[in-house]
């Protein structure tokens, strides 16, 4: 025992080294979060209680409870109606952005000449776009499908829907272009998760008789499950946080308005957060729903 006891208190030694390196790693980011994302939402979440108003000897809290959640939620009609289209435009853009970015994945997994090239175009628009992009290519009406929006047949065709299903529609329109050219990270996360399936388990299928199309819905889709959950979740947050976001535009006007202020755009940021979470917690239970029966 005596022999042994040695080793054994230095391998606890390293242990506890490694542990420690670790959480000095952990620690950076720890430090990071709370000074600048916990901090600000306490402080947020202050505002929000209360009528904030801004003079020349500092910020005046008046507390007022839950009354800017209230008048948001009940005397806003424009704030809520633009909650109601921001979950409909995400329902619909997440599924276009994951289809689209599956085939594109799947189509530069393939062995061909000028693979790295065609890889970096689809994954140029992520680095090359900026706000004043963005805005610029709005206000020219980039991102919509050309003559589409423009042509009588489309004008009358949205005119006979509902509201509820026109505005959907429209905003598919108006914003195609735009919703394909935020996947290149999701291109990206799938192009990794297809490059680590096993290629023995496509040769085992095409011996039983398996075709392309079985091998792709019976191997491919299965193998994809857990990473189509991390892709639809990021693009979930990138579309919330976009530049151009209706919701967020809005809020940050009524933050200097005058009838509204600091205290009021801070409750309509929780309320935003709120909903953003709600739409999380729906995708993610839809896509795990399909994960787990597809492995069964």
């Amino acid at each position: 025992m005596s022999q042994r006891s040695p080793f054994r208190s230095r391998e606890i030694k390293h242990r506890t080294r490694e542990a420690l390196s670790g959480y000095l790693f952990v620690l950076i980011w720890v430090i990071g979060f709370a000074l600048f994302t916990l901090l600000p939402l306490i402080q947020t979440f202050l505002y929000s209680l209360n009528q904030v108003t801004v003079s020349a000897t500092g910020i005046n809290l008046q507390y007022i409870r839950w009354q800017n959640y209230t008048r948001a939620l009940f005397t806003d009609p424009t704030f809520v109606q633009l909650l109601i289209e921001y979950a409909i435009e995400t329902l619909i853009s997440v599924p276009i952005i994951l289809i689209f970015s599956l085939i594109i994945a799947l189509f530069l997994n393939l062995k061909f000449k000028f693979k790295g090239v065609f890889r970096t175009i689809f994954f140029l628009p992520v680095v090359i776009t900026s706000g004043p992009v963005i805005q610029e290519l709005v206000a020219q009406g980039a991102t919509s499908v050309p003559g589409l929006t423009l042509s009588p047949a489309f004008s009358n065709f949205l005119a006979d829907l509902p509201v509820s299903v026109r505005n959907p529609i429209e905003y598919l329109m108006t914003s195609f272009i735009l919703i394909l050219w935020f996947s290149g990270v999701q291109i990206l996360i799938y192009l990794s998760s297809l490059q680590k399936i096993d290629q023995s388990i496509y040769e085992a299928a095409a011996i039983d008789g398996a075709s392309a199309w079985e091998s792709f819905w019976k191997i491919t889709l299965p193998s994809l499950s857990t990473t189509t959950v991390i892709v639809a979740v990021y693009t979930v947050i990138t579309l919330s946080h976009f530049s151009e976001n209706k919701v967020i535009k809005y809020i940050y006007r009524q933050t200097y308005a005058v009838g509204s202020g600091i205290g009021y755009a801070s409750a309509m940021s929780f309320l935003y957060f709120f909903v953003l979470i709600a739409l999380l917690a729906l995708v993610y239970l839809l896509l795990n729903y399909r994960a787990r029966q597809q492995t069964k």
